[in-house]
């Protein structure tokens, strides 16, 4: 029950999340994954972020690059664009808003900064 509650709160952000670990530069879905995962947000399998991936390039917040590896096989590689970056702005806050509206729900004597 609270993986599935958990795969469900991920839904809700997890096109935000791929967007902010693009700002320190581009990566490739495996790097995101991994450092998705380091965060402590659990595994995030390819059948889940490629299709975020897909859907962020088509709406213009990343572009894509498929560049050729020496070794194995190559790797797709995702940036930011500049409308990426103003998306993430406006939805930061706007999950911010809403991070503080939960929280005060659940332990109304807890102050937020």
């Amino acid at each position: 029950m609270a993986a599935d509650r958990r795969s469900s709160w991920l839904k809700g952000v997890l096109d935000l999340l791929v967007l902010a670990r693009l700002t320190d530069g581009e990566s490739y879905g495996y790097e995101i994954a991994k450092a998705l995962a380091e965060a402590g947000l659990g595994e995030i399998k390819g059948g889940t972020l490629y299709p975020v991936l897909n859907r962020l390039e088509e709406a213009g917040l990343v572009e894509a690059e498929f560049r050729a590896a020496e070794r194995g096989p190559g790797r797709r590689y995702y940036r930011l664009t500049d409308l990426g970056r103003e998306r993430l702005a406006v939805e930061t806050g706007s999950w911010l808003t809403f991070h503080s509206a939960v929280r005060t729900m659940l332990d109304p004597g807890e102050t937020t900064p």
